[in-house]
């Protein structure tokens, strides 16, 4: 399944992403998988009872349609289709802030090295790196800046304010 950053370390992928159209005939029977948002409303009981179960927002899909199973989700994956559709950054933030959301957050798609640290400040903390870019050399993009001055989801003081 690849490998995937989490919390500043690569990892194994344990999470399959599944489109639409991998669920026609259902799910399987076996493994973590992240379904999309549609998929989960409308087979969100039988999910559940199964486990080991995510849900992937598409950008135009909101937090805000999972803020009653948000409990129940290991991990909420953010799909970026396209580097440039900056959505995906005011998702996790709102999953962090607004609905206090404590698990995995997972960018994944056109996702770069470029993009990285300030996914983080938004909330994001693990990453599905594209394909054909080198998940080591993205790694380093966590660090690229040592000083923030605003805050973000993880500090939200200003720099005036942390000692």
């Amino acid at each position: 399944m690849g490998k995937v950053i989490i919390d500043g370390a690569i990892a194994d992928n344990q999470w399959q992403r599944l489109e639409a159209d991998a669920l026609e005939n259902g799910v399987p029977a076996q493994g973590k998988i992240i379904v999309p948002l549609a998929y989960w409303q409308e087979n969100r009981d039988a999910l559940i009872s199964r486990g080991d179960v995510a849900v992937w927002l598409a950008p135009g899909e909101e937090p805000k349609d999972l803020e009653d199973d948000l409990t129940s989700l290991p991990l909420v994956a953010i799909h970026f289709p396209a580097f440039k559709d900056g959505r995906g950054y005011s998702y996790a933030r709102e999953l962090r802030t607004r609905y206090n959301f404590k698990g995995e957050v997972r960018a994944t798609g056109d996702v770069l090295r470029d993009q990285l640290f300030y996914m983080t400040r938004c909330g994001f903390n693990a990453f599905e790196i594209r394909a054909d870019r080198s998940i080591e050399e993205a790694l380093h993009g966590l660090k690229d800046f040592s000083v923030t001055y605003q805050a973000d989801v993880n500090d939200p003081r200003p720099i005036y304010r942390r000692a």
